[in-house]
């Protein structure tokens, strides 16, 4: 099986798996940072940044929980 996965990473398409996941960026980061153009953290120090990246998870939630509600609504 070990040999299997050496193979299947040095073929080609691993290759280019492997390019692909380097340039994006991950998941529910990737959406804040992209989506809703927050490039940077505006506080100093590290209570103050885990403050804020608190706060932005909560926000990401929020909309999350309104965009799956609204959806639900018309459904029904």
């Amino acid at each position: 099986m070990h040999e299997e996965v050496i193979e299947n990473l040095e073929s080609i398409h691993g290759a280019l798996l492997r390019m692909n996941r380097s340039i994006q960026s991950e998941g529910t980061f990737g959406v804040i940072k992209w989506d809703r153009s927050y490039k940077r953290l505006f506080r100093r120090g590290m209570e103050n940044v885990n403050l804020e990246l608190t706060l932005i998870a909560c926000a990401f939630n929020l909309y999350k929980y309104h965009n799956k509600r609204n959806r639900l609504n018309l459904l029904a």
